[in-house]
């Protein structure tokens, strides 16, 4: 099978190398199987840089690896590729510039001084250690790669590689098939390049039995690991700058900047531990009468707004934790650095974003809070008197035609009447407050941010309609008894008994006594359905239309807070931070007539190779690598599936089964929130240090 060979060209490399030089080659060899390698180019380096480096070139190789991925560490190493010489001959052999030779030195003398020969297979003996580290990646793998032509892609004049020779598992290889890929080098908050589209990342489920042909098609060996290739591609940055550390002198940061910069730090660091100290504070005087009936009570009335609290307290607490930095490993790879800077870019974002939309309602909340104060007391007058009252006295009488049974929708009626009564009278003493309430609101949603007051109006609506609630239960206990006892004194007459353990219907032998006790409860209890129908029905219609707006209002703060603000902005600022899929634009291919000599181990063996010699063609391509970039709803989506994962068609279907059984509506229906993390205790003093740290660390990351 013939061999080919992939080489992802860096486009800087090519727009660089106009004028006569060579460079050394950085980056990883990435090979599947015998027959197929990927040449991952880095970054380039001239030969005089080589030169004096203390470390050495392989302490410098395996420093800089140490700090790559471990996926990528698994699968390959970075090394020095190979050499690149810019400008050749016209009969093909190396130039001058090549080989290492100029005006002023004909004696294989380096243009740089240094004294470079040659091996029989063109390729440069380097100086010192460089050659010694190339004579151990030499009997792998080592590349020489020349350029004679420049062509003009777009706007840009690019200088085209060609390959001389490689040297592949021991062999010099001179024919192949060859495809350059020229690539955008990736760089954290431009670009980056991922091979997995958005719809791999969706779930899919599998068949139960998979076909033999796809078997067989996973267990065989990809012909190219090219998640492997653009890790690396994704790791090229991070390596040039680890490796050109030891190269070039560090440029000294702006006195002025680091001092402003160092002030901030400590201001943000002092205001955060002052509000950390004040919520310690008050965790500790909570905790103190966390047995006492009042705070059991609180947080059960109270739930929703008691975990908003803890929500937001965790993230006011932990937000220098998800600053701090993830480790070199996920800063090395652009794509990991991307993913660790929206995590950690995600809190505060959904923080600020809360707090913005609390100010923008709260203000308009705090200058309008009589006319809501009013509009709340109407509203609650209107449904105390008009919906309650007067429901209650038609379902006493004949509604819609139906005829009940009188005593029995007199005595509902009543209960209900007086349970209504009770709380309007204790709705008066509260009406007087709720301009204060609104008020306290708006100050909240200013301070706090929306969500938490939108908690606390959860948790008021729910205590607003208590009366409902009480009545509702009672009443969808009654009734869920009723449909049960009529459902058994159905089975009693067809000879049938349910059996719980085995969640079946059994045939049973009933005695004659029990036909006549089952026969004198049907009659009363199906004539007496219809009353505690119409009641029932009343009553969850409003108790139903309570749980929906609550629950409108629990999906707002889940939005909320699931939203992605940052990957929204960016991927309309800078889409191609968000690729998904890689797609190729050949912009070249030929094919060339040419000796093959694959398989040559050594100089010595030429004579034999002459005398093999065949003509086959060789295949050359050129094209450039681009990105897919994911749409906004592919990016935003993912984060509101979440939100109501638990919401299904079971789970519809069991929720509106409840309801006509006599049970309330199920849980599952509400939307999640985002779950509160353990509550932080450490010293005051390391809480200062941490936050400080983080800020002085954010630029770095």
């Amino acid at each position: 099978m013939r061999r080919k060979c992939r080489v992802w060209w860096p486009k800087e490399l090519s727009l660089n190398a106009t004028s006569p030089s060579k460079y050394f080659l950085f980056g990883w060899f990435v090979s599947s199987s015998s027959n197929y390698l990927d040449v991952v180019v880095a970054f380039a380096t001239s030969d005089a840089s080589l030169s004096g480096l203390e470390p050495g070139l392989e302490g410098i190789l395996h420093e800089t690896n140490e700090k790559m991925p471990m996926s990528l560490q698994d699968k390959s190493g970075l090394t020095l590729l190979g050499h690149f010489a810019v400008g050749i001959g016209n009969n093909g052999e190396l130039s001058r510039v090549g080989r290492g030779e100029d005006d002023e030195s004909k004696s294989g003398r380096d243009i740089y001084g240094k004294n470079f020969g040659r091996w029989s297979c063109e390729c440069h003996k380097l100086d010192g250690f460089v050659e010694q580290d190339r004579q151990i990646s030499k009997g792998n793998s080592w590349i020489q790669l020349v350029s004679c032509s420049h062509e003009k892609f777009g706007r840009d004049i690019f200088s085209i590689p060609k390959l001389h020779h490689i040297h592949w598992n021991g062999q010099i290889v001179s024919h192949c098939d060859v495809h350059f890929i020229f690539y955008e080098t990736p760089a954290y908050g431009s670009h980056h390049f991922s091979s997995h589209s958005w719809s791999s990342y969706e779930q899919v489920k599998a068949p139960l039995r998979k076909p033999k042909w796809v078997e067989a098609l996973h267990q065989k060996q990809p012909l190219c690991d090219l998640d492997t290739t653009i890790l690396a591609i994704n790791c090229a940055t991070a390596a040039r700058v680890l490796f050109r550390r030891h190269l070039d002198v560090k440029r000294s940061v702006s006195w002025n900047f680091a001092f402003l910069w160092h002030l901030f730090a400590v201001s943000v660091a002092s205001m955060s531990s002052v509000l950390y100290i004040s919520l310690q504070s008050l965790y500790r005087l909570l905790s103190y009468t966390s047995t006492s009936w009042i705070y059991i009570t609180s947080t059960k009335v109270f739930h929703t707004a008691g975990l908003n609290i803890r929500i937001r307290c965790s993230q006011i607490l932990y937000w220098p934790i998800f600053l701090q930095d993830r480790g070199i490993r996920s800063l090395s790879c652009v794509e990991y650095a991307e993913i660790a800077a929206l995590r950690r870019h995600s809190m505060w974002s959904s923080l600020a974003a809360d707090i913005f939309l609390g100010n923008l309602i709260g203000f308009v909340l705090l200058f309008h809070a009589e006319s809501a104060s009013f509009w709340v007391v109407n509203v609650a007058d209107e449904i105390m008197n008009k919906l309650l009252r007067s429901g209650c006295v038609w379902l006493m009488g004949v509604p819609a035609g139906f005829k009940l049974n009188t005593e029995l929708a007199a005595v509902l009626g009543t209960v209900s009447l007086n349970t209504v009564q009770i709380w309007s009278t204790l709705w008066i003493f509260m009406g007087f407050d709720v301009i204060f309430i609104i008020k306290g609101l708006a100050i909240l949603s200013i301070i706090f941010g929306v969500t938490l007051p939108a908690a606390l109006i959860i948790d008021l609506i729910a205590l607003a309609t208590l009366h409902v609630s009480s009545i509702h239960c009672v009443i969808s206990l009654l009734y869920s008894t009723q449909i049960q006892a009529i459902a058994s004194l159905w089975r009693l007459f067809r000879g049938q008994k349910w059996n719980p353990l085995r969640n079946r219907l059994d045939s049973y032998d009933y005695t004659v006594k029990q036909h006549i006790v089952g026969s004198l409860l049907f009659t009363p209890l199906l004539l007496l359905l219809p009353t505690t129908s119409v009641f029932y029905i009343f009553f969850s219609i409003l108790d139903t239309t309570i749980s929906l707006i609550c629950m409108f209002i629990r999906v707002a703060m889940s939005v909320i807070h699931a939203t992605p603000y940052v990957e929204g902005f960016l991927r309309l600022v800078r889409p191609r931070r968000f690729p998904s899929g890689i797609w190729f634009d050949v912009v070249s291919c030929q094919y060339d007539t040419c000796d093959s000599s694959e398989g040559v181990n050594s100089s010595s063996e030429n004579l034999q190779m002459k005398k093999d010699i065949t003509k086959e063609k060789a295949s050359s391509m050129i094209s450039f690598v681009h990105s897919n970039v994911m749409t906004l709803g592919q990016v935003v989506l993912p984060h509101y599936k979440s939100i109501f994962s638990g919401i299904s068609r079971s789970s519809i279907s069991a929720s509106a089964y409840g309801v006509l059984t006599g049970k309330r509506m199920g849980s599952t229906l509400v939307a999640d929130l985002p779950s509160p993390m353990p509550w932080m205790f450490i010293p005051y003093k390391q809480y200062w240090f941490l936050c400080r740290d983080s800020i002085l660390a954010k630029p770095q990351t």
